[in-house]
């Protein structure tokens, strides 16, 4: 029994100091992944808390990973460990036996896990951990107490630290497809020969007071808009596919709501991207944003702004900043999947990434940009861009009303 104990204590403290890393790379990921299920438990009130939940959630895994191989209050840690893996196991079986999940987030985005996957992790390591728990009185410290209180304080720091970093920068390793070196366009397309989800549009309306929900082929006959009133539609998964792309859902479009995707990442052109989801961070990067801005227009780089922000709140009350760029709306979850850090600035040539910098390392974007080569001439067709018409702007500016 003393042999097993020490085995499951090992594996048990290495997978959770190991998966409590890869999520501390990015807190944020794991904080969006509980934003998905708060949605579908319609618990939106807890959305604004999720990072929070993200950082001490982290940070306790890497804590009882490290407590559990130094031995040290397992009788404590072993009933903590127990409530928690419990926790996981129901979140993953709920991903798996609902369907309404994918991914559970588990080992963040670097070491994505189906659901099945993560559930039966989750069944191994509860075997694991029961023993642990049932015998933690056998279980002797590996270190005297001093020692133990020391490891698990100097522990606690550097991972609050380590996530402290990556927030206030980008992922020390980035794992998600909007990576440097990685081309946009290539990662928006399913894998050659790979098979997409089958799905059916399910219209949901109202009828009595209750919703009732049927396809396009199976209208009931009484339909009429005085009887039903429309609520959504949606797409239904009738039959999975083996693959999808990595990228989904990006789409820059211009004020009059084109979609300029395609001809913007074909363009064999530096070009710089700044993403700025509603929260962004306040400081002093948007003086240095506009010292990024003049260096690449002196390169004939065109900047544009990438935002889920509606062009009228810009327009009413925008950074100045914002005014030299060229406004493009894309959708909020694409821009928290490409830029962890917001505002994220990003230098694209013909689809590719080829640099990458949080608002508080815009300056490392100032240097990039002087070693560039300056580019020939002007796009070969700046009304590619649509920026918005003098006409629909308020007068006292030449594209968006401004405020420091």
């Amino acid at each position: 029994m003393k042999t097993f104990l020490n085995i499951s204590r090992i594996i048990v403290g290495v997978l959770f100091i190991f998966s409590g890393l890869v999520k501390a790379n990015d807190p944020l990921g794991l904080s969006y992944k509980m934003q998905e299920f708060f949605e579908i438990w319609n618990m939106h009130w807890l959305n604004n808390y999720t990072l929070t939940f993200s950082i001490l959630m982290i940070t306790f895994e890497i804590i009882a990973g490290v407590a559990v191989l130094v031995g040290y209050k397992m009788r404590l840690f072993s009933w903590l460990l127990l409530l928690l893996i419990i926790f996981f196991t129901f979140l993953t079986g709920y991903a798996l036996f609902s369907g309404k999940v994918r991914e559970c987030g588990c080992f963040g985005d670097c070491i994505p896990l189906t659901a099945d996957q993560s559930f039966m992790k989750d069944i191994f390591l509860l075997v694991l951990i029961i023993p642990i728990f049932l015998y933690s009185n056998r279980i002797k410290p590996a270190l005297s107490v001093r020692n133990s209180i020391l490891i698990l304080f100097f522990s606690t720091v550097l991972t609050i630290a380590l996530q402290w970093f990556v927030l206030l920068h980008l992922p020390v390793v980035d794992c998600l497809p909007y990576k440097i070196g990685n081309n946009i366009p290539a990662n928006m397309k399913a894998p050659a020969g790979s098979i997409p989800d089958s799905t059916v549009i399910n219209f949901v309306y109202k009828k009595d007071g209750k919703e009732v929900e049927f396809t396009a082929e199976s209208f009931p006959d009484d339909f009429d808009d005085s009887i039903y009133t429309f609520v959504k539609r949606y797409d239904k998964v009738v039959r999975k596919g083996n693959a999808s792309p990595k990228i989904k859902d990006f789409a820059l479009k211009t004020y009059w709501g084109n979609d300029t995707t395609d001809a913007l990442l074909a363009e064999d052109r530096y070009q710089l991207y700044l993403f700025v989801k509603n929260d962004y961070k306040h400081g002093n990067w948007p003086g240095i944003m506009n010292i990024v801005i003049t260096t690449a227009r002196n390169k004939q780089i065109e900047p544009f702004l990438v935002t889920s922000i509606p062009f009228e709140t810009l327009r009413e009350n925008p950074l100045k900043v914002f005014t030299q760029m060229t406004p493009l709306a894309c959708d909020a979850v694409a821009i928290k999947t490409a830029a962890r850090a917001n505002p994220t600035l990003m230098l694209v040539k013909n689809g590719n990434i080829l640099g990458k910098w949080a608002y508080s390392d815009l300056e490392r974007a100032v240097k990039v940009l002087q070693e560039l080569p300056a580019q020939p001439g002007q796009p070969a067709d700046t009304q590619t861009y649509e920026p918005i018409p003098d006409s629909l702007q308020q007068s006292s500016t030449p594209k968006f009303s401004t405020s420091e």
